[in-house]
């Protein structure tokens, strides 16, 4: 291992010019270099260490994508303490909801302290009434004389995340250092490279979630490479935003999860893309979501006139709990799909690549195994699976994570975590075909949520990647019902949306309900949560987030004020 600890890794990028470049919504560049971040997090850190953080601390941070998150982050890390960050709140039209899941994950980490900027400290104080917790200004980070205490070692936490939570609470994740590591190892060893030319990234993800901070900022700063930064709101308001860095940039390798890759379709015009080059862009991953081989090759045909190559739309495949990347795809070729009969993926049979039709279910290839890691395709009874022959997927690596922390459940088990996916080995390639909680169970087949969900993608008015189908058990007997999210919904949509399901999946749905925008629940990271769903249905709570009005707004603000005075006088 090239590198000890994060911590380490920025040593070694400050004696280089690259670093983080910053772009705001108006492609405005705010360029910090790694020796730069590096001065900084020793001044973090003995300011941190001045407010009472000691090394092995929990620490959470709230605070939206700049410089600022980089000062507690790697502040925290240079002191020996433990960062988590959290995600800041953006969605104002559902602050309850956003309060209490926040506080869950304070108590779940029995974070020390808090760090937050101006904006953000406005809207936390009910945050802190309900989990008294020291607060740390962002802006007072600075401000202190340079740490020179002993670094961390390898095995010493580096972090802790969160599961995604699609289909429980999320967990706490906690990695070492050298677990970190050994995954950005395992990536940057499939990273294509040519001699010359320099490793530059693009990154819009949340940096609270895993893609984002470990595939893109970790794997910069180990790699010594430029990381060009876009605030997420910013890409989901103006998704050009990010294909134009891209070009100004000449960058090399940039992931995002499906619904990205057809935002983007679907959205940029092509009077965005003046004077756009994107022929230097060799990796665009594909994970953290079921993979969409339609809406990929949709991407790649609309962008291939800007230089898009055919080869760099790379499906992989990986979860928090082994830092983030398991399997990658081969990054010199087109992702591999193929065709199963639908019938025979629904029962659970063994399964074959055959002809395209009308019955069968198109599969994205997610790889093979990075360095050092392993995959197993296990039966019911925990056999292991003859390939073609659906199970559920185990993994092992060098990245595992040490555990849930502060919980005794903890999945991994002979150094095999089961990762609660359902896969399929055909040809050394791994295919999942399913989350197991998420499989809708009808007349004792079993189908996938996600395939059902796609069936109404490019019907007019409707979201692309907004649907949820889930199974419900009544009275009546097994039922699907789907809700699906609509831009301006209209009488006949329900109609439109029952007969693309029949006619993709041959499935007939008991309820098909369309939404208003933002009704349907996510994680942090934006994944659907299709339980949460169906409970929300029937307790009669399934509703579109409150509008923000000034007054409502204020009212907020009002609320916060009081927590925090009430925080401050417990």
């Amino acid at each position: 291992m090239p590198h000890e600890t994060l911590v380490h890794a920025l040593a070694a990028g400050a004696k280089t010019p690259e670093g983080f470049i910053f772009v705001d919504g108006r492609e405005a560049e705010t360029s910090v270099s790694f020796r730069t971040l590096e001065e900084r997090a020793a001044r973090a850190a003995s300011a941190l260490r001045d407010r009472g953080v000691e090394p092995g601390d929990c620490v959470a941070i709230i605070l939206p994508t700049g410089p600022s998150f980089f000062d507690a982050l790697l502040g925290c890390q240079r002191l020996g303490a433990v960062p988590v960050p959290l995600y800041p709140p953006v969605r104002l039209g559902r602050m309850d909801e956003y309060v209490d899941k926040t506080v869950a994950m304070l108590n779940a980490v029995r974070a020390t302290a808090l760090i937050s900027d101006k904006r953000v400290r406005r809207i936390l104080g009910r945050v802190v009434e309900q989990r008294p917790t020291p607060s740390i200004r962002a802006e007072e980070l600075l401000s202190a004389e340079l740490y020179d205490g002993p670094l961390p070692s390898a095995d010493d936490l580096a972090m802790v995340q969160f599961s995604s939570g699609t289909t429980v609470a999320p967990k706490p994740v906690a990695l070492t250092h050298r677990q970190v590591i050994a995954n950005v190892d395992a990536i940057l060893s499939f990273v294509p490279t040519n001699d010359g030319v320099r490793r530059v990234g693009a990154c819009w993800l949340p940096l609270y979630h895993d893609m984002g901070l470990i595939g893109c900022v970790f794997s910069a700063i180990v790699s010594a490479g430029t990381l060009v930064l876009i605030p997420p709101e910013q890409f989901l308001a103006k998704p050009h935003l990010w294909l134009r860095a891209i070009s100004r940039h000449s960058v090399t390798t940039s992931p995002a999860p499906n619904f990205a890759y057809a935002l983007c379709t679907e959205r940029i015009k092509d009077e965005q893309m003046d004077g756009v080059d994107l022929s230097m862009w060799a990796l665009a991953l594909n994970g953290a979501e079921p993979v969409a081989p339609a809406s990929l090759r949709a991407f790649t045909q609309r962008f291939a006139q800007w230089g898009l190559s055919p080869n760099a739309l790379t499906p992989v495949y990986g979860l928090a709990e082994a830092a983030l990347a398991v399997t990658f795809s081969d990054p010199t070729t087109p992702f591999t799909t193929l065709h199963v009969d639908r019938d025979a993926l629904a029962a659970g049979h063994n399964i074959a690549a055959i002809s395209p039709s009308a019955t069968t279910v198109e599969l994205a290839s997610v790889g093979t195994p990075l360095p050092g890691f392993a995959i197993r395709v296990c039966t019911a009874t925990g056999d292991d699976a003859a390939d073609g022959t659906i199970g559920r997927v185990l993994a092992s690596g060098p990245s595992l994570m040490r555990g849930y922390l502060h919980r005794d459940e903890q999945p991994i088990e002979d150094g095999w975590l089961d990762t609660g996916d359902l896969g399929v080995v055909l040809g050394g390639d791994l295919f999942i075909t399913g989350r197991a909680k998420d499989v809708v169970v009808l007349r004792g087949q079993n189908h996938a949520p996600h395939d059902i969900e796609r069936a109404v993608d490019g019907i007019e008015g409707v979201r692309t990647g907004c649907a949820v189908a889930v199974g419900d058990v009544s009275e009546d007997g097994e039922r699907l019902m789907v809700f699906v999210e609509a831009r301006t919904p209209t009488d006949d949509m329900a109609a439109a949306c029952h007969s693309a399901i029949r006619s993709r999946t041959g499935l007939e749905p008991s309820l098909v309900t369309i939404l208003e925008p933002g009704t349907i629940p996510r994680t942090s990271s934006g994944k659907l949560r299709r339980g949460e769903t169906l409970r929300r249905f029937h307790a009669g709570t399934l509703a579109a987030p409150e509008s923000v009005s000034a007054w409502r707004m204020a009212g907020h603000l009002a609320r916060s004020a009081v927590g925090w005075a009430r925080a401050r006088r417990s």
